[in-house]
Order: structure tokens, then sequence, then C-alpha cells
């Protein structure tokens, strides 16, 4: 009995050392990657307040363009989730960063003699469709590569470590850009074009380190200790083999289980729903915020920041309480609701600006604390190249929201004078993906 009890003690150590040590070498570079990628995707919402009136751009511009960035994304989803899972992270995520780098800069030339090839309409819609290819794969394949690392019943809180990137890039990226743009005049050039150039230039640099700093699976990690190594090797193992039972062991088997598993379709459309009110109001929320009547700009700042402060706090308890309880789908549903309520609130409570700004940081909540464990579900009943592939075609498809929402609220905006039919717009789509979320999470629990 004595031995029983020392042996589960040893096991139980071993297990707490290998996830600290992985958490502790993994989680923060590729919470980096991430936060460098977000803030290169949405700097042109910032960027957006000295364009406009520079380069003639109308809402409905900015909108169009902002959401462009999404149809590239679309194409390569699929192709990269899988080229991470059966080829080599490390190198496709280099690749990934170092392109989107170069476009990021590129940006910042809009206009000028370098670019003067077509209009300006063209350069600014090109270069964003350019920047949306160049970074598809990223996201899913840092999620396949998760997989590689961390257990079924450790994922959730994973996935929130390395998804608080977003609203970091925006609680540290606003105010950054915003200085930026409001003190850096080089070259006579106006501070918009520093914005993209100087967040551009980080991706760079981490895109060569990244070929350095990242260890594609658990197997390859000399840093690892044998024992920790040999433990989490095998409990991965032993999880792909209670999957691949379900009759999953080629790529092209797991591309058609993928295809015909109708949960695949429900996670796309549950996250296109959100993804089309997420993106809608984080293009827009400086512009929105811009207008607040008496407020500085730095308390429209401030206000811009707060949703995705509260959105960062949420997520990362919302991960580590599901992966305490076991429970998903609730975790997953709660804040999808929360999120499309408490949009409506703000804009009917419009007129009063402490309860629009209590009810956006409600959204911020809504639309940030579901995402770590959204992201537990393709796991959950897919696994090896039949996950790789729902990933990559829920992100995809499901990023199809971020062309649809900043393009709806650009063209009401531009039509009406308001923000108020937009937002409206957004938060029925919130509610959709909370009620798509109740209606078929049941089944995949």
């Amino acid at each position: 009995m004595s031995e029983i009890i020392s042996s589960q003690a040893d096991s139980l150590s071993i297990a707490q050392r290998t996830r600290r040590r992985i958490n502790r070498r993994v989680m923060p570079y590729l919470l980096l990657l991430y936060f460098i990628a977000f803030l290169d995707r949405t700097n042109v919402g910032v960027a957006a307040l000295q364009m406009k009136s520079e380069l003639g751009f109308s809402d409905a511009m900015i909108g169009t363009g902002a959401g462009i960035f999404f149809i590239g994304y679309f194409m390569l989803e699929i192709p990269g989730s899988l080229i991470v899972e059966n080829w080599s992270a490390r190198k496709w995520i280099a690749r990934i960063m170092i392109s989107w780098g170069i476009v990021a800069s590129l940006m910042g030339l809009i206009g000028t003699k370098w670019m003067n090839f077509t209009d300006l309409t063209t350069q600014f819609y090109g270069l964003r469709f350019i920047l949306g290819a160049a970074e598809a794969g990223f996201f899913p394949g840092i999620i396949v590569y998760l997989s590689h690392w961390f257990r079924a019943e450790d994922r959730a809180r994973a996935k929130a470590n390395f998804l608080i990137g977003i609203p970091i890039a925006t609680i540290v990226g606003v105010p950054l850009s915003q200085f930026i743009m409001h003190n850096i005049g080089w070259l006579g050039w106006p501070g918009w074009r520093w914005v993209f150039i100087l967040e551009g230039i980080p991706s760079i640099i981490l895109g060569v380190t990244t070929i350095f700093l990242l260890t594609d699976r658990p197997e390859h990690a000399k840093w690892l200790p044998k024992e920790e190594k040999d433990w989490i090797v095998s409990e991965l193992a032993r999880e792909r083999a209670e999957k691949l039972a379900a009759g999953e062991s080629t790529v092209q088997q797991g591309l058609i289980r993928a295809f015909k598993t109708p949960q695949t379709y429900l996670l796309a459309a549950t996250y296109f729903f959100v993804v089309t009110g997420y993106y809608g109001l984080t293009f827009f929320l400086p512009s929105i915020t811009a207008k607040m009547k008496g407020t500085s700009v730095t308390i429209q700042t401030i206000v811009t920041m707060l949703p995705y402060i509260f959105g960062f706090a949420t997520m990362l308890i919302n991960g580590a309480h599901s992966d305490r309880t076991g429970e998903r789908r609730w975790h997953t549903i709660w804040p999808l609701l929360l999120g499309g309520i408490s949009m409506a609130l703000s804009i009917v409570l419009g007129d009063y600006l402490a309860l629009t700004v209590s009810f956006l940081c409600l959204v911020g909540v809504g639309v940030h604390a579901y995402l770590p464990v959204f992201w537990t579900w393709p796991t959950v009943f897919l696994t090896t190249s039949a996950a790789a592939t729902a990933i990559g075609l829920i992100n995809s498809v499901g990023n199809l929201g971020g062309y649809l929402g900043p393009q709806i609220v650009g063209q009401l905006s531009t039509r009406t004078g308001s923000y108020s039919a937009g937002l409206w717009f957004l938060s029925v789509c919130i509610f959709i993906s909370a009620m798509l979320a109740i209606a078929g999470l049941r089944k995949s629990r």
C-alpha cells in the first residue's frame, strides 16, 4: 500500500513539474507572438483617426479595408493548420511572422512615391488583403501546437494564457499607437504612418528568433528532463490512441472526418457571428469613443481600453474554472449571452456615459471570456489531422465575420451619420452566436 501511495505521489509530482516547466518555457513566448499579431491586425482602428482626413477615406472605406484582411486570411487557414500538424510549427510560424511584419510596415507607405503605381483605395485594400494572407494559419497553427504540449484537461487554461494576447494588444496597443501617432513625425511623415511602420518591425525580428526559441514537440525538447519528457509524451500518446480508435489513422481520413462532423459546422457558425460582433466593435471603438461629448483624448483612450481590461481578467478566470470543473458548455455560453445583451443595453442607455461605459465593459467580458473554452471543443471530438482541419475550417469561416462586421458598421455609419445602427447589428450577431451554442453544444458535451 505504501509503495502505491509513494508511486502516486511521484507521478503527481512529475505531472506538476512538467506542466510548470512547459508553461514557463512555451506560453510567454506564444503570448508575445499573438500580442504582436493582433496589434498589427487592429492598429488600423487607431491610425484611421488621421488616415480618414489625410487620405480622404470614409468610415465605409475603413470598414471595408479592415475587413478585407479576413478574405486573404480565409484562403490559407486550413493548409496552415495542417502544415503545423504534419510538418513544423516552428518554421511555419517563423515564415508567417516575417512576411506579415513586412506587409504591416508597408501599410505606412500608402500614398507615398514608393507606392504611386495605383490609386490610394487599391493600395489600402490590396495591402490589407495581403496582410491577411500572410498571417493565415498563425492562430489555428498555435491552437494545434498547444495540443502537442498540453493534455485535454489542461488546454482551456493554456489557451486562455495564449488568448489574453487579444485584450493585451488593445490595452497596451491603443495608448502605444496613440502615442506614436501624436508624438512621432520623423521625415515629415504624419504619425499614422509610423504606427504601421514601427509596429510591424517587431514581427520581423520575432519571426527570426522563433526558429531558435520554439520546439516543435516534447520529444524534441532538450530543455525537458528525461522523466518529464517521457511523462508528457506518454500522456499525449495515450490521448491520441483513444481517439484514433474511433477510426482516424491517416491525414486523408482525418480530413474526411472533420468535414463530415456536424459539430465542425456548428462551431464555425457560432464563431462567425461572435467574430462579426467582435471586430465590428474593435475596429470602430476608437472612432466611437472619439465622438463621446465632453471627453478628452485621455478619457477616450481609457474608455477604449476598459472593455479589454475586463476581458483580460475574465478570460483567465473562465478558462481556469472550466479546467477545474471539467464543464465546457456553459463556460462557452454565458459570456456570449452577456455580450449580446450588454451591447444592446449600451445603445439604449447611450445618453448616460457612465452606464454606456459599464455595459461596454460587460461586452468586453462576453466577447473574450468564452474564447479559451470555445477552442477546446474541436479537440474534444477530433484528434490529429481531423482536429487540425476542423480548427482551420472553424477559424477561417468564423473570421469571415471579421470582414462582415467592420463592413456593415462602416456602411451604416456613412449612411446614417451614427454608429447606433451598426451596434444594433453587432448585438444581434453576438446573441445569435449564443443561441447556436445553446442549441448545439449539448451534443458535444
